[in-house]
């Protein structure tokens, strides 16, 4: 097939693979920055050749009412591998790879497509070169983590919670990272910030923490503060606060939220607003759990 006529997937659009598939996604997210998950149940089918714009890991997710195993043949580059897939297992696709491939049966599989971008900026402090190639892998061998970072993923689009923000940019970094070590051409350097972070720009974070509580913190923001990739920060963050900054941050909030119950008139609802909780419910759990008694209760106590 000629490249003229190899398909393109970009999944930073909209239903990206829907005309090439017999049915639409499932699930879908929305808004992540450098990476997207689909979840797709299809029936018995076949794939055009095809190109993805960005890199892609595909998943034989782990789901009732589907085969334990299915057949069927995958071509990479030109290159075909008769695959006995089982639930869990994962496919690695680089951007701009020749792909096409057969289900002999049912299936649910998902997608996470990654920008290339992506490995570059979490690489920049850890490997050496410029160029960070992805190797690709047929569909013939589990990865505990890669299953865990799709679960949590699908987890936080279906019934996202507070800190989901936060929550996917550090899951990207471990990602990232993840791929970086096992799945790419790559040779690690030695860390040019074996000092940690300095005192001033730890304090510059916090700082920066308290005054947006009330926003979607995200970690790319706060390593940009610290001028390194966001891999660097949040293992340099845990070794010199002792938790990570997602931690560090719903602490933040909590205390804030305590202040304000006792000095302040504002009500509950007010105050998750002001303190970055997505709703007064989300307030009263965390509060419950890190505190030991619900909001309500400590305003109370307060008069």
């Amino acid at each position: 097939m000629s490249a003229e006529k190899v398909a393109l997937i970009d999944y930073r659009k909209v239903n990206a693979a829907n005309s090439l598939l017999p049915k639409p996604s499932i699930l879908s997210s929305c808004g992540w920055s450098h990476l997207h998950l689909e979840v797709y149940q299809q029936p018995k089918f076949e794939i055009i050749e095809h190109q993805h714009t960005m890199h892609v890991i595909a998943h034989a997710t782990v789901s009732s009412g589907f085969p334990a195993s299915s057949k069927g043949e995958r071509w990479l580059d030109g290159k075909l591998h008769h695959e006995t897939r089982h639930q869990g297992d994962i496919a690695i696709l680089p951007a701009g790879l020749s792909h096409r491939c057969n289900w002999d049966s049912s299936v649910e599989f998902a997608i996470l497509a990654l920008e290339p971008a992506l490995l570059q900026q979490v690489g920049q402090d850890i490997v050496n070169g410029d160029r960070i190639e992805l190797i690709p892998e047929f569909m013939n061998r589990q990865d505990a983590l890669l299953q865990g970072i799709f679960l949590t993923l699908r987890e936080e689009v279906e019934v996202g919670k507070i800190g989901g923000d936060l929550l996917v940019d550090s899951l990207k970094t471990t990602l990232a990272i993840h791929l970086l070590r096992k799945y790419c051409t790559t040779q690690p350097k030695l860390s040019s910030h074996s000092d940690g972070l300095s005192q001033l720009t730890l304090q510059k974070v916090r700082e920066y923490i308290h005054e947006h509580l009330d926003g979607n913190l995200k970690l790319v923001e706060l390593s940009a503060i610290a001028q390194i990739s966001p891999y660097h920060f949040l293992r340099l963050f845990k070794q010199q606060v002792g938790i990570t900054p997602h931690q560090y941050i719903l602490q933040s909030r909590i205390e804030k939220a305590k202040y304000l119950l006792q000095h302040s008139n504002l009500s509950i609802a007010n105050i998750a607003l002001r303190t970055g909780f997505s709703d007064q419910s989300h307030l009263t759990r965390c509060f419950k759990r890190m505190v030991g008694v619900t909001p309500k209760k400590r305003m109370k106590d307060k008069g």
